[in-house]
């Protein structure tokens, strides 16, 4: 399908295409020393069934409030689709915003005593680490827990990944021809000026993460080059996979995608072998003082269910038993995924800094309004 791999087009198209955007380990992200600590060690997981925790989260008030990371306003219409039509007298609202904004309006409605959102599910992974520490977040094991892989989850429960999201790079079948780009360090062929598209770096973390890797590997003569290749920046993770789909230049950097894709999609997405790329398992939790904490149960229930996991955009589960499609090993599996890299990088929030403003220094200051909007304080309320 011709939407398959932008994250804005992706993550709107099915039941797990939207749970996304946004792995961190176990090891990397510890639990607590705190006594609450201690006390969430023995969580078990659910028993209820779906229909059954849908029951009670009606009987609750039928309420449910997401605030979901991602870069435009419909991004996640079709996680809200999928989980309506399964449960289709809940009332859902579901925010899409930056992680970096929803994060710290939280922590700001914290401070107010105005919280919103039931459910937090965000790129952020530093920040469901600090919550844990501060007990800001609800020890739950959702049905099928010990199924997901394990640095996709806090031991103790107070968070899940529900979505594997890999980041790398796509180019355009018809644009880029038959002498297409197999590495990244072909971006900085001549013959690509002009025609490639990306996200800023110092904007969104995760594609921050992934120039990192690229600086590591190919050092910063690398970089130089690529910032004479009049790159389209723009802000939005979404951006470059729009502009290759959509045929305005052939190369998208630090793209959402699957390898998955049909063999009629115009573009595809690579994972070259011996170059890096990323990925994460998309966190979400449930915040001790939500208004609705059935109702968030039933949503962390319904984004891990086998059902949904299967029914990912690009093929990839956080389940350990999930059966991927043909072609597919399991997103931990791919050594140069550089999924135990993300979580002690975002984690150091002064090095995250410095990476930005270099970047900045070669590729410009970030230009723009945010791409979902300006939500002010209390989106949802």
């Amino acid at each position: 399908m011709s939407s398959f791999l932008s994250r804005r087009r992706v993550l709107a198209t099915g039941a797990g295409a939207a749970l996304g955007l946004g792995a961190f380990g176990a090891t990397a992200l510890p639990a607590s020393g705190s006594p609450a600590a201690s006390r969430r060690a023995g969580v078990a997981e659910e028993t209820r069934t779906l229909d059954e925790l849908y029951q009670a989260a009606l009987a609750e008030g039928g309420k449910l409030v997401i605030y979901a990371g991602g870069d435009t306003p419909d991004q996640q219409d079709g996680t809200k689709a999928a989980f309506l039509k399964r449960f289709p007298d809940i009332d859902l609202t579901l925010i899409v915003d930056y992680s970096k904004y929803h994060d710290v309006r939280v922590d700001n409605q914290f401070a107010t005593d105005t919280l919103v959102p039931d459910v937090v599910q965000l790129q952020t992974l530093q920040d469901f680490t600090r919550w844990k520490q501060q007990d800001r977040l609800l020890a739950y094991k959702p049905a099928g827990f010990s199924e997901v892989y394990d640095a996709f989850k806090d031991p103790q429960g107070a968070w899940v990944g529900v979505q594997a999201v890999a980041f790398s790079f796509m180019y355009g079948v018809a644009s880029a021809g038959s002498d297409a780009p197999r590495t990244p360090l072909d971006f900085v062929d001549p013959k690509w000026k002009g025609k490639i598209a990306s996200s800023y770096p110092h904007d969104d973390d995760a594609v921050l993460y992934l120039y990192t890797l690229y600086a590591q590997k190919y050092g910063w003569d690398w970089v130089a080059k690529l910032a004479t290749q009049d790159v389209r920046f723009a802000r939005g993770a979404n951006s470059p996979g729009d502009a290759v789909f959509a045929g305005e230049k052939a190369i998208g950097i630090a793209a959402a995608g699957s390898l998955t894709m049909p063999s009629s999609s115009p573009a595809k997405f690579v994972l070259p072998d011996g170059h890096p790329f990323m990925a994460w398992g998309q966190p979400a939790a449930i915040l001790k003082q939500a208004k609705n904490p059935t109702a968030a149960k039933l949503y962390l229930n319904w984004a891990v269910s086998p059902a949904t996991q299967q029914a990912s955009f690009n093929g990839w589960s956080v389940r350990t038993d999930s059966v991927l499609p043909a072609g597919l090993k399991p997103i931990w599996e791919y050594p140069n995924a550089n999924i135990d890299g993300f979580p002690p990088f975002m984690a150091d929030r002064a090095a995250v800094e410095r990476w930005k403003q270099t970047f900045a220094l070669y590729f410009g200051e970030v230009q723009g309004a945010p791409t979902p909007g300006s939500l002010g304080l209390h989106p949802g309320a």
